[in-house]
């Protein structure tokens, strides 16, 4: 697997994400331990010094899944926001994928059941810090 890009969370969705981790069981939720792992490595910063470009919770991005060139455009949300049309969770794998990325930044990540699968930020349609709203 490739050295993983840098990546940039709010001190609100770190602190928020870092809660949430602490409610999960590590055999009931795959990718757990990823998501982990990523918070562990993310520069963590004030969300109004979140740059324009990064993905954080609750932007919407349009992403290609490398392997089949399938391009989808969703909003990273908590899992209790993942029930409405054009969510996708962050404890879902491509979801913690996407966590922190910039436009064009490439990712591999593993899937359920083993291999991987390689993400690719093509644009952020919206950012909450983008747009001044720090408190969603």
């Amino acid at each position: 697997m490739q050295a993983r890009p840098r990546i940039v969370l709010s001190t609100t969705d770190a602190e928020r994400l870092e809660r949430l981790l602490e409610t999960l069981d590590d055999a009931k939720v795959p990718g757990r331990a990823e998501l982990a792992a990523e918070l562990d490595r993310a520069d963590v910063v004030d969300a109004k010094d979140v740059p324009a470009n990064v993905v954080t919770m609750n932007s919407t991005v349009r992403f290609r899944i490398e392997s089949s060139s399938e391009e989808f455009c969703l909003r990273l949300v908590y899992p209790k926001d993942a029930h409405d049309s054009g969510t996708i969770s962050i404890l879902a794998p491509v979801g913690s994928a996407l966590l922190g990325l910039t436009e064009n930044d490439e990712i591999e990540w593993p899937k359920p059941g083993g291999g991987s699968l390689r993400v690719r930020i093509v644009e952020i349609i919206y950012q909450p810090e983008r747009a001044g709203d720090f408190h969603r």
